[in-house]
């Protein structure tokens, strides 16, 4: 019998010997005894089943990893043949006349197909293996194109790139393709915070109101869900969400901070302090109205809040009858300031507040609050408000905006004079605030109308070149709040006559108002209001003249005095007729008085004269009371009849 042989070393492309090998079977009319396996996968597999099996009853395991891979080579030669065919199709189109006399040579000097030149990439080189499969050849080709396409990109935007590319790519950054409008009220938003996952808006005004947007709920209306007022007749100053977004930081005119759930109901409220005390830090609370506050960007139960009073206190949730830190900024001459904003840094190491003196102020968080880790006294103008500070994303530069009409830009490394003053900024409000992008390259703030002003603007600055890179008319009013929120990648805006505007790309940004612009406002179906037609019959009968239409507040007046439509209860009875129970017929002393033959009494409606005279005739037949004690004495009584006339007596003269 002839075995088939098993070779090892190089693969040759010798296409005729495997078929002389491969037709060495077919020869003659048959075989006797057993048929030889002619395939080597068969014995390949038949021999790993039976070392799999040996494994597995000695150790419990079937295989060690995954099994080598196998390759056809006959698939590889007929994917060979194909990409070489293609190849040289490609040749003769783009080269149609030098290579139609060289294709003709080849063909006729070379016998079978052509070998791909990235196979046989020299004579002296030995192809040793399979060769590469078609889609890998295809693949590395793809991969080497599109590096040398951002390659050229790169070298092209290196050559052309300038000022003007900078602003033109800066200003793309922006999402303000689209606008949405939402009404909070008639008075100015002064209060805006969106939570971490940007699901929910929380909006404050000067109308003591907070409003919360959903925006997985809402329509296109734009309607809040929920609004209410946490303290009572106190404006709105300050709102912040927490770090993981399940309670709001409610900070307002009064003394008492608040925090809220998610859904507006009160988890606690900070104690005030005691006025009469003049060392704040032996106080509880807060003694004077708040001005800002936020939540430690890491610490989960900590926040913050400053007053007029001179401080700032740091709270846990855990108790809000007690403080747990005070720090106290002061004047150069050591006397107390007023706190106007505050804040934690980004990695939440840091506490800075910004002071009525125009200074601003810093301590370290893991330390006592005694001394200062920065200061800087002339930040901005003295006996002005610094409305808002604002850390960058990477914590190294720091942003204050101010009433003096001056947006600041600072170095945290060189903390000494501003990097840049913006200036011509005019802000009306305290509660004006400045922001940075999310990847820290433009700087935006609020502009406050004046008096030649119509249109409230919201101003883009680079951080690097400090030239302004866009300017977005808003509304025409003051623009007073402003949040660029780095995971939705839109930009919410609090003006002063009541309106939240919110900007955002149809393309870069993600859900928030993009959701609610899909879902359209639906309406009542006009088959559940029915509009009645009024017919007019002057001379009809009283049954069927129909009733004038009447204003709505005449019908419910109406239809209040009517017991069947205002469905009146019944009223309290005030006897016992008709077989019902008297409101005072079920007591003992109605009983007992019932008993005792009094409950005969007179009627209201019957004259008493009347019912007294029923009983004259009994009475003057069978006196029992007073007749028998004065029969004897009594004189007859003589009565005077109406017909007789008799002399009237002589009137009285007046004497003076």
């Amino acid at each position: 019998m002839n075995k088939k042989p098993i070779s090892f070393g190089k693969i040759s492309f010798n296409i005729n010997k495997v078929e002389k090998a491969d037709d060495s079977y077919a020869s003659g009319f048959g075989t006797f005894g057993r048929t030889p396996i002619q395939e080597q996968k068969e014995i390949e597999e038949i021999a790993d089943d039976l070392e799999n099996q040996h494994v597995h009853q000695v150790m419990g395991i079937k295989n060690f990893g995954k099994k080598a891979k196998n390759f056809d080579i006959e698939e590889l030669m007929e994917q060979a043949r194909k990409t070489a065919q293609e190849a040289a199709k490609k040749k003769t189109e783009t080269d149609a006349k030098d290579s139609s006399a060289n294709s003709e040579n080849e063909e006729d000097s070379n016998i079978g197909p052509p070998v791909p030149p990235d196979i046989l990439k020299s004579d002296n080189e030995e192809l040793i293996g399979p060769p590469i499969p078609k889609q890998m050849l295809e693949g590395s080709s793809k991969v080497t194109r599109k590096e040398n396409e951002e390659d050229s990109d790169e070298d092209s935007y290196d050559e052309l790139s300038g000022s003007d590319d900078e602003e033109t790519s800066f200003e793309k950054k922006i999402p303000n393709t689209h606008e949405v409008e939402m009404l909070h009220g008639t008075k100015a938003v002064i209060a805006l915070a969106v939570d971490p996952s940007g699901a929910r808006l929380a909006t404050g005004s000067i109308d003591y109101d907070v409003s919360f947007w959903d925006f997985a709920g809402m329509d296109s209306s734009m309607r809040s869900f929920r609004t209410l007022q946490p303290c009572e007749n106190h404006p709105i100053k300050a709102l912040q969400y927490s770090a993981t977004g399940d309670s709001i930081l409610v900070v307002s005119g009064s003394a008492q901070a608040k925090v809220l759930d998610r859904d507006g109901f009160e988890v606690l409220e900070c104690v005030k302090g005691d006025q009469y005390i003049t060392d704040m830090a032996k106080t509880k609370g807060h003694t004077a109205s708040l001005n800002s506050g936020c939540w430690h960007p890491n610490i989960r139960e900590e926040f913050m809040t400053c007053s007029n009073d001179g401080t700032l206190r740091l709270w846990l949730t855990e108790n809000p009858k007690q403080h747990k830190a005070v720090i106290k900024p002061r004047q150069q001459g050591g006397l107390k300031t007023n706190p106007t904003a505050c804040s934690f840094s980004r990695d939440g190491n840091t506490v800075a507040c910004a002071c009525f003196d125009g200074s601003i102020q810093m301590w370290d968080h893991r330390r006592n609050f005694v001394n200062t880790t920065a200061l800087l006294r002339d930040a901005h103008q003295k006996q002005t408000e610094i409305s808002s500070i604002s850390y960058s994303y990477l914590g190294s530069q720091l942003a204050s905006r101010g009433n003096d009409d001056t947006l600041k830009l600072w170095d945290l490394r060189s903390f000494k004079k501003p990097l840049n003053v913006f200036p011509n900024l005019f802000s009306r409000y305290d509660q004006t605030d400045c922001g940075f992008s999310p990847d820290d390259n433009i700087i935006f703030t609020g502009e406050s109308l004046q008096r030649n002003q119509d249109t409230g603007r919201l101003l883009f600055y680079d951080t690097k070149t400090y030239k302004q890179v866009k300017s977005i008319e808003v509304s025409k009013s003051h623009v007073i709040k402003s949040i660029w929120h780095a995971k939705l990648n839109q930009i919410f805006v609090g003006c002063g006559d009541g309106t939240i505007k919110c900007y955002y790309d149809q393309k870069k940004s993600l859900r928030g108002a993009k959701l609610c612009m899909v879902k359209t406002h639906r309406k009542k179906d006009s088959v559940e209001i029915v509009s009645t037609q009024q017919i007019i019959t002057p001379h009809a009968l009283p049954l069927f003249r129909q009733e004038k239409l009447r204003t709505s507040k005449k019908r419910m007046e109406k239809d209040r005095l009517d017991p069947v439509k205002s469905r009146r209860p019944d009223l309290p009875i005030t006897s016992g007729q008709g077989g019902r129970v008297a409101a005072s017929g079920s007591t003992l002393s109605s009983f007992v008085i019932r008993n005792l033959g009094l409950s005969k009494r007179v009627d209201d409606e019957q004259d008493p004269r009347e019912a007294i005279l029923k009983y004259a005739k009994e009475a003057e037949e069978n006196p029992f009371w007073v007749a028998p004690a004065y029969k004897k004495t009594q004189p007859k009584p003589i009565f005077q009849n109406g017909d007789e006339e008799g002399p009237t007596d002589a009137k009285k003269q007046k004497t003076s």
